[in-house]
């Protein structure tokens, strides 16, 4: 029998993270401000959602938009207060000037994780060369996901980069999981199901009414019939 895919959800707060629980969330990648696309939550956010579901939550790690890691003593001490509150999962991702990992920043905010399970976000999409960027990552303590699109404008543009890099799934660099976001419809689900890639995330896919509305738990339910119960 097949794996079932992970379906993460992006949730702004408790009241997300109910409704995609109940519309068959595996995972909740819990962000604040979506108009940068994405940016570290509070600490209270963390415990109220850890206190409302029992799903998978995945914390992000970005203080501002883009995707330098700024104050990295400031996101490390962020990190430990979000630990506290309850988060066990992280996703981050920090590129140099020149568009290479930035490896001082991810080494000092793994430490602080000390083995918690993360996602390297879609900064890959970014990267100046992502084969070069895992294979740097390939040992990192905890991280077992990419969060990709495989191209900065979207699964429409990196579908080819996608599934050359499932092909690769075992290799050196290549074991962590793809979770595919970034402009991910429907369509290109049955496509991605059957190259091997079974995770998928979605986050303006969960909210008919845009990002001022909650998450639909129809909408997410749609989504897990498709990948498959």
């Amino acid at each position: 029998m097949s794996k079932r895919a992970v379906l993460e959800v992006i949730a702004l707060d408790a009241e997300d993270a109910v409704a995609a629980q109940a519309g068959g969330a595996d995972r909740l990648e819990l962000v604040t401000d979506m108009a940068a696309d994405g940016l570290t939550p509070s600490a209270s956010t963390v415990a109220a959602i850890r206190a409302a579901v029992d799903i998978d939550v995945r914390v992000m790690l970005r203080l501002a938009d883009g995707f330098a890691a700024g104050d990295v003593e400031r996101l490390t001490r962020v990190a430990g207060e979000l630990r506290e509150a309850g988060a066990t999962q992280f996703v981050l991702g920090f590129l140099d000037a020149e568009g290479d990992v930035d490896l001082k920043a991810v080494e000092r905010i793994a430490e602080v994780l000390d083995g918690c399970r993360w996602t390297f976000h879609r900064a890959i999409d970014r990267a100046a060369n992502r084969d070069a960027l895992r294979k740097q990552l390939a040992d990192f303590p905890g991280l077992d996901t990419y969060l990709t699109a495989g191209a900065a404008g979207g699964v429409d543009q990196g579908l080819n980069v996608l599934l050359a890099e499932a092909r690769r799934h075992g290799e050196p660099g290549y074991e962590q999981q793809l979770l595919v976001g970034g402009g991910l419809r429907l369509e290109h689900v049955p496509g991605l199901l059957d190259a091997g890639i079974d995770g998928f995330h979605i986050g303006g896919a969960a909210r008919p009414a845009g990002w001022g509305g909650p998450v639909s738990p129809d909408a997410v339910s749609q989504w897990r019939r498709v990948l498959g119960e």
